[in-house]
């Protein structure tokens, strides 16, 4: 019976992708619904076969259940963008110099306007799907994607690896959008401004049964782990499609930015016949070796860009002008504009960025103002309708940069060379003291599960003045409050206890130094060590450090000259906080200290990145790059002719993996 089971669920599987993935069908629907039956009749009566990617898992639970987060194995960045074919063509001129030869090929694939996922497959099993969240940590929805019929729950083949993961975009088709918002309307239920909305928030529901029904669907583009078929991405690709998953038939290789620009041109035109959204090309170099040699950024790959489509336009009357504070006190000039929809989603506010940017736009109230969404996602104020304005004068007024503070009335300041304005008023103004406080709880700072509602409370009942007070904070001092019950109030407190153990690098960039992010905390804190060398730092002792310009010299400086900053800090120590290097990070930092190391080729027993890690970790620098000044070449199996050829003229001795890791032993 077991068998008979096995090969009902892989008839099953086979049929699934058929119809959903090559838009084919070799048995009818009643035979598929009549098999479907069968399968789940069988289930039901055989229990000890229980499998969690059976076919009839496809139907769905009624049970509602909250999304646990998961931490992506490999963080899922965002891209970075352009409108530009100039910038394409500076973009490929980094890569050539980074490369050193330009002996390499880009990927073009369609952007998809969905939501992206992750997908874990180990043994040919689907195992789990986790969102993108914000890219360090995603929810887990394995569920709800197992309703998804054209992602495959078990592999076709034998010829993948043993555990990876395939990323892509999750979304819904223009024909399954038009009827859902049809089904909608006649039951008067509010309808999706657009595909995108619609997939995302369908994925999200908490009752499977009912997300069945959406048919979502799903294109894979990324194929990532140990042990892959192919070094090129593209070929990759090609092996995922044969293991059942569905990807473009678009898809291309771009021997050189020519031709990538044909292929952004060809789809610019040809996107209008497609049956889902797309809103720009993604370009990526097709070595993985070459990708991987060039790495990330703190924010995107240095290997791929998407080149955005032109955003939609659209006019609508500027109705007034709100004033923002920031964190480090920079205002910002917000437009509230008459309600207007641009690119399916409703719009009533706008960024003006500065005072500049309003005196270059000569904008004034009641114009009448152009709006598109910068990289469709943040609405901006591009240019005002004169002709309008001649029309109507008699409406218009004027619309004067404020001179104080809107919020504590403290005059503004400017600083020389920069565009914006600034409320010097740190310690007593409001909007900087809880924007202060919000950074410092983030997942990628101190990790405190607290939300902004809960925040506000805490400053109204002024629980907390400054960050160091969540550490003075009692359960006693919790309970009573709005939302706190006595089970709340002990995991806040548990939260923060556990926020003690958050490493150095992590804490320098949580107390919220300007200009100093999570890259800029990492350097200063494998070159310093604790906060007392740190506090001591000369402007060039600062300046030396790579990475690390005049303005965050500067910035450093003046923040340990402040005598209520050094208070906090103080505080912070004292409740436990960490402000100095892990004991055997120390010891081991100067085994590589003032190498620079390129990694180059395939590793037996240490992933590229472990051996990047180990690099930073002993005080050496990760280069992407051969030059004179390259130390050594940590040299794999199968590195590229190129780079060969170049250790070789410059004379850069070779490293093995197994005689790098003795040398840091």
């Amino acid at each position: 019976m077991k068998k008979y089971i096995e090969n009902l669920r892989k008839k099953l599987h086979k049929a699934n992708f058929d119809y959903y993935v090559n838009n084919k069908s070799e048995i009818s629907d009643f035979e598929f619904d009549n098999l479907m039956k069968e399968l789940i009749e069988l289930e039901k009566k055989h229990t000890d076969f229980y499998d969690e990617n059976s076919p009839s898992m496809r139907i769905g639970s009624d049970i509602n259940k909250d999304f646990k987060q998961i931490k992506h194995n490999n963080k899922m960045f965002s891209l970075g963008n352009t409108y530009s074919k100039e910038e394409l063509i500076d973009f490929d001129n980094r890569i050539k110099k980074l490369l050193h030869e330009e002996n390499y090929e880009y990927v073009c694939e369609l952007k998809f306007d969905g939501t992206a996922i992750s997908l874990i497959y180990e043994n040919g099993n689907l195992k789990q799907a986790i969102t993108r969240g914000d890219g360090n940590y995603g929810d887990d929805v394995t569920e709800n994607v197992r309703t998804i019929k054209t992602i495959p729950m078990v592999l076709d083949g034998n010829d993948f690896p043993e555990k990876f993961e395939i990323r892509g975009e999750i979304m819904m088709t223009h024909k399954v959008f038009h009827k859902l918002n049809k089904e909608r309307a006649e039951i008067n239920k509010s309808v999706f401004a657009n595909p995108r909305n619609a997939a995302s928030g369908s994925l999200k529901m908490r009752n499977s049964y009912k997300l069945s029904t959406r048919q979502l669907d799903c294109f894979l583009y990324d194929v990532r782990g140990e042990n892959l078929p192919s070094k090129l991405h593209f070929e990759n690709i090609q092996m995922a499609k044969k293991w059942n998953f569905k990807t473009s038939k678009n898809t291309k290789i771009a021997k050189n930015i020519d031709e990538v620009f044909n292929f952004i041109e060809y789809w610019d035109k040809e996107r209008e016949n497609l049956n889902f959204d797309i809103d720009g090309i993604v370009i990526k170099l097709n070595s993985i070796e070459q990708q991987e040699n060039l790495g990330f950024t703190s924010k995107v790959p240095r290997w791929a860009i998407s080149y955005k489509f032109k955003a939609e336009r659209i006019s609508t009357i500027l109705l007034s002008i709100d004033y923002q504070v920031g964190r480090t006190g920079a205002i910002t000039p917000v437009a509230n504009l008459k309600s207007v929809l641009l690119a399916g989603t409703r719009v009533k506010r706008a960024s003006l960025h500065n005072a500049n940017i309003m005196k270059d736009l000569d904008v004034k109230i009641n114009d009448k103002v152009f709006v598109e969404k910068g990289g469709e996602i943040i609405p901006k104020i591009i240019a005002v309708d004169f002709e309008y304005r001649q029309k109507n004068l008699d409406k218009i007024k004027d619309a004067n940069y404020i001179e104080n503070c809107p919020e504590c009335k403290t005059p503004l300041l400017r600083k020389d060379g920069e565009a914006k304005h600034y409320c010097p008023n740190k310690y007593s103004c409001t909007p900087q003291i809880k924007a202060k406080i919000e950074h410092f709880v983030l997942r990628k700072a101190m990790n405190i599960r607290i939300g902004k509602s809960t925040i506000n409370l805490l400053l109204k009942n002024n629980l907390i003045k400054n960050i160091s007070d969540f550490y003075i904070l009692k359960e006693n001092d919790l309970i009573g409050l709005e939302r706190f019950a006595e089970k709340s109030a002990s995991n806040l407190i548990k939260s923060i206890e556990k926020s003690k153990k958050v490493i150095f690098e992590k804490v320098l960039y949580a107390i919220g130094i300007p200009y100093v992010g999570e890259t800029v905390s990492k350097k200063l804190v494998y070159n310093f060590k604790n906060i007392e060398n740190l506090q001591k730092a000369s402007f060039e002792e600062l300046i030396s450090i790579e990475d690390i310009g005049e303005r965050i010299a500067i910035s450093l400086i003046n923040f340990f000259n402040d005598e209520e900053n050094l208070l906090v800090i103080n505080n912070l120590k004292n409740y436990g906080l960490n402000f100095k290097i892990k004991e055997e990070m120390v010891n081991k930092e100067g085994k590589l200290s003032g190498k620079k190391i390129i990694i180059s080729g395939t590793f037996e027993n240490h992933s590229r990145s472990k051996l990047k890690s180990l690099i930073e970790l002993n005080g050496g620098k990760n280069v992407t790059s051969i030059s004179k000044k390259t130390s050594f070449l940590l040299a794999g199996t199968k590195i590229g002719p190129s780079k060969l050829k170049k250790v070789e003229k410059l004379n850069i001795p070779m490293v093995s993996e197994e005689e790098f890791i003795n040398m840091i032993k």
